[in-house]
């Protein structure tokens, strides 16, 4: 039986008319306008007490002297990132101020939780009472608020996020985990503690990259630095440069006590700030190579870390405060048997 050919129906010709038109248009010319910037999403990691805040208050004024539009948010559950900003003055954070708006069923407004000084924009996160809930958990539901506020349609050039690098819960390594910024930047300073929260920092970047997560490690910042070297041997261990080093001086430890920005052009520390912001503003994101415990230990001098020091395994009379008193024994061997 041979087959026989049907025409076309008039729906396919005119499909197959339409496809053929579309094929001859021409594409658009190559834009020569010039790239619209990306939002830089920065997020700062460190020991508690090392001096992120300090870092990133100073930070955030420089670069917004300097005509960049800059976010500041703390991710801290102490909610401390701010107070230097506003010089002591504690801001609603947004855990507290949706608490208390849900309770009165109305929305939380941007005004309400977000501030400004000189050009900087700040908010802070917050977190739970002590006992009362999951710092981690706050975090969370601090960003899918701001989500709902429009945090990926805000026209900054910088985001500079807060975090505590000591709790290794899933709210804190959420930056890290999910892709939500593109580098990290560590605080830390010539002592074994914070050094070894910075390689925590490198390990879990390193542990996401294995998983296919783009986040690197921008580099170092050393505070307090009193150059013995320790921070600065650390970098290099692990393959990160050092965006600045901000000595450990006393007219810098007072200012900051007393919530003085030292970050404003002109003034005696401004260079260190405005390399810093250089830096971090073109640092590129780059896959660390943590260190083992021993590696890390290693930069130590000897007598710092307990060098020479041998692990005698305990026994279960050790841990019972006894002593077993070592009897004949009442075997009997044949011999040639």
């Amino acid at each position: 039986m041979n087959a026989q050919t049907r025409p076309a129906a008039p729906e396919a010709s005119a499909m197959t008319e339409a496809l053929r038109l579309e094929a001859a248009i021409e594409p658009d010319a190559p834009s020569t306008e010039p790239a619209k910037k990306e939002t830089q999403i920065i997020a700062i990691y460190g020991k508690g007490g090392i001096g992120k805040s300090f870092t990133l208050a100073n930070l955030s004024y420089m670069m917004a002297q300097q005509g960049k539009r800059v976010l500041l948010i703390g991710c801290d559950p102490k909610s401390d990132t701010t107070s230097l900003l506003f010089g002591g003055r504690a801001c609603p954070t947004i855990i507290e101020t949706s608490s208390r708006k849900k309770a009165a069923g109305e929305a939380v407004q941007i005004g309400d939780v977000c501030f400004k000084r000189d050009g900087v924009f700040a908010m802070e996160l917050g977190g739970p009472e002590v006992g009362r809930g999951c710092g981690g958990r706050g975090i969370i539901h601090g960003f899918e608020l701001l989500e709902k506020l429009g945090f990926h349609s805000w026209g900054f050039d910088y985001v500079l996020l807060d975090f505590l690098g000591d709790v290794v819960c899933g709210g804190f390594g959420l930056p890290i985990a999910r892709d939500m910024c593109q580098k990290v930047i560590v605080v830390g300073s010539n002592d074994l503690q914070s050094l070894y929260v910075a390689n925590n920092v490198c390990s879990a970047v390193d542990y996401f990259r294995k998983l296919g997560g783009n986040v690197g490690v921008a580099g170092l910042v050393i505070n307090k630095d009193d150059g013995t070297g320790e921070a600065q041997a650390f970098a290099e261990a692990v393959g990160i440069p050092v965006l600045a080093a901000i000595p450990a001086d006393e007219d810098i430890r007072r200012k900051s006590a007393n919530y003085e920005i030292i970050g404003i052009p002109g003034s005696p520390w401004a260079g260190v700030f405005e390399e810093l912001a250089e830096q971090v503003a073109g640092a590129p994101p780059i896959r660390p190579k943590p260190l083992t415990q021993d590696g890390l230990l290693g930069l130590f001098k000897g007598e710092a870390v307990g060098r020479g020091v041998v692990l005698d395994p305990a026994t279960m009379e050790d841990m019972c405060g006894t002593t077993d008193l070592v009897k004949p024994s009442l075997e009997v061997i044949y011999e040639g048997g």
